[in-house]
């Protein structure tokens, strides 16, 4: 039986290597729905047509983590420490997304863009890469960022960083549930006002994006703080079955009802029993794997999905060759994203973490 575990002893520090795991199942939910998206333009024929909920399952579980990493220590280290710590974790990736972006756009063999000036090219890639977001692309649906479309969702992990940095991990639990409560009658709201929760990424649902990682963030916060962990004997393999559930979900008339339901109890049930589950000797090397790779998988795929787009639209191939080209797909781009992360990503944060150290003492 499942219980409840309030205020546990802390001796040291663990590592919910099973929420880890849990990250990289949702980043390859993305990956397999942006792929599908393009075969199914009508969602409700997607087989995977709730994959985008993966987003709001990230923002819960970085609202825990940075609760759990930063809460006890933010007083001390400071904002200015915390940001150079975000900024190491997260922005390595920001840069290389945006370079991969650019070298998809120019070699694309199946794209027919219009005439691209030099001027709107460079004030496009200098945004991309300082996560300024610029809708102006309608060739790329006027995406906040055109050269690496995901990155609509690190924009709002900042800005969620800045709020944690400057006011959020100062309140108390009170006013806490009280800004989580608001920010889940704002999920209702758009989530009933668009028929789904799908918003954020374009230049017309701009701040959809905000109110998703608003509740989601301040509800990870939340479980973290209210030590809502979850004791139980699900394991990495039934949790992540549960996460599935959610992206494969069947729609109907009440799409909006949910997918808000999802988003505000399903995803910060599944991050309480994630904490609180056993991690067996089995699976514990595969859920490391899954989320060291997470990140690098997310921030790097949406090149690929663009060339596969265009593709798909202009050479029309049948529908018995899909499931060939995007399952090779897939494990393609899971295997760039190792390369990245091992080439690329944890050299370049161990020499920024390094010189700023250097720089400290």
């Amino acid at each position: 039986m499942s219980e409840v575990l309030l205020n546990p002893p802390v001796k040291t520090k663990q590592h919910f290597k099973i929420l880890d795991g849990l990250r990289g199942v949702a980043a390859l939910a993305v990956v397999i729905f942006h792929f599908m998206e393009w075969v199914f333009t009508d969602y409700t024929k997607n087989f995977i047509g709730h994959g985008f909920l993966a987003v709001d399952f990230f923002f819960c579980l970085s609202g825990f983590v940075i609760a759990y990493a930063y809460d006890d220590r933010m007083e001390n280290m400071g904002v200015r420490e915390f940001f150079k710590s975000r900024f190491i974790r997260l922005h390595p990736l920001v840069i290389l997304g945006t370079v991969l972006g650019v070298i998809g756009f120019f070699f694309d063999p199946f794209a027919a863009y219009p005439a691209f000036g030099f001027g709107k090219f460079i004030l496009l890639v200098l945004c991309s890469v300082f996560l300024i977001p610029l809708p102006i692309m309608e060739e790329r649906f006027f995406n906040l960022f055109s050269f690496n479309a995901p990155a609509w969702s690190l924009f709002w992990e900042y800005i969620a960083n800045i709020f944690y940095a400057f006011v959020l991990y100062k309140i108390g639990r009170r006013s806490l549930i009280a800004l989580t409560i608001v920010a889940g009658l704002g999920i209702c709201f758009i989530s009933y006002r668009a028929g789904n929760l799908m918003g954020g990424w374009g230049r017309d649902s701009f701040w959809d994006g905000g109110v998703r990682v608003a509740y989601s963030f301040l509800a990870g916060l939340l479980i973290y703080r209210s030590q809502w962990i979850i004791k139980n004997k699900i394991g990495f393999t039934g949790l992540a079955i549960l996460l599935s559930m959610a992206f494969v979900m069947p729609s109907f008339k009440w799409n909006w009802l949910s997918e808000t339901m999802v988003v505000l109890f399903y995803f910060p049930l599944l991050v309480s029993l994630g904490a609180g589950t056993f991690l067996s000797a089995q699976v514990e090397k595969v859920c490391e794997f899954s989320g060291k790779i997470s990140y690098p998988l997310y921030m790097t795929h949406y090149a690929a999905i663009w060339i596969f787009g265009n593709y798909y639209t202009s050479k029309k191939p049948p529908m018995t060759d899909l499931p060939l080209i995007i399952i090779s797909g897939t494990i393609l781009l899971i295997l760039i994203a190792y390369v990245v992360m091992v080439v690329y990503d944890v050299p370049v944060r161990k020499y920024l973490t390094k010189i700023t150290r250097n720089r400290n003492v």
